[in-house]
This record gives C-alpha cells, structure tokens and sequence, in this order.
C-alpha cells in the first residue's frame, strides 16, 4: 500500500487590529506576533475616521491553532480595541505600489499599455523613468510588477494590506 505524503502549507492571515494610538502600542502588537515566531510579511498602520484612533493591518502565514492564541492575547492588551481575522474572502484588502522603472523613447508607449491595463497611473515623467502607481490585491500587484521587471525596476515602495469586514458581513 503506497504511503502518503502531506504537505503543510501554513494559511494567510490578514489581521485587523484597532487600537488606541498610543506609545508603544504597534511594538507590543509586533512583538507579540514574533514572540510567538511568526513572520510578518506585511504590517501597514495608519488613523482612522476617529481621533486618536489607529489601525493596523499585518500579513502573514502561519498555523490557525497558534495563530487562535495569539489573537487572544491581543485582545487582552491595554489599547486593543478590536481584532479581526479575515479568512478567505471576508475582509477587502488593498495595496499600493509605487514603482520606478527604466523607460526611454524606445518603450515607453508599451509600458504605457501596461499601465493603463492595471489601471495604473503615470506620476512622475524623466527622460530615462516613469513612476507609476498601482492599487489592487496582492495578485494584481505581482503581475503588474512581473510584466514591468523586464524593462528593469529601479525602485520600488509597497503599503502592504489593508483591509476591512466586508458590508455584507457585518455583525
């Protein structure tokens, strides 16, 4: 009888935190995260509509159990207003890019095409670059920048996710 052979492949997490914008608040929730050895891929912090309020939005892979403990913990921290974690397609994430490539009289109408098929925007024009800003899911991120790389990137500068519930699941 043939053995089998399972492959763990760790889940992607997007966690939702909303805090009280405070010192000290994102190391705590950061520190929890490694502390507990995950890797976080993506941490985007910013306000939001309510003062003194701050949400954070980490990505990352890891295992549900451990990732269960983890959420409780950060529940109980002082500044935790709430903790979410967006499973499949609960949560609307987005990210920006900002990318810098090589263009010069020679591509830079093919590149143009490119942009206007992501639905990028063209914000800065050198004789020898064009910064170019997308927004979109993490797919769409990546094939935007996988067609740009072979006209060779520069530079480049990601949000990572954000995300929130989505209206149709509201508790």
């Amino acid at each position: 009888m043939p053995s089998t052979t399972f492959i763990y492949y760790p889940m992607r997490h997007i966690i939702s935190v909303l805090v009280e914008n405070k010192f000290g608040v994102l190391a705590r929730i950061a520190g929890l995260f490694s502390g507990r050895g995950f890797n976080i891929d993506t941490l985007n912090v910013g306000p939001t509509h309510e003062d003194g309020r701050s949400r954070i939005t980490v990505t990352l892979n890891g295992d549900e159990k451990a990732l269960d403990q983890c959420i409780k913990q950060l529940d109980k921290l002082i500044d935790v207003i709430k903790v979410e974690n967006f499973v499949g397609d609960e949560g609307v994430g987005r990210e920006l890019v900002l990318v810098k490539v090589n263009a010069d009289s020679t591509n830079r109408g093919e590149i143009t095409q490119i942009c206007d098929v992501f639905r990028g925007k063209i914000i800065d024009v050198s004789p020898s670059s064009l910064v170019v800003e997308v927004t979109g899911n993490e797919n769409k991120i990546k094939a935007f920048l996988n067609l740009l790389e072979s006209f060779g990137i520069s530079e480049l500068a990601r949000t990572g996710t954000v995300s929130l519930r989505r209206g149709s699941l509201e508790g």
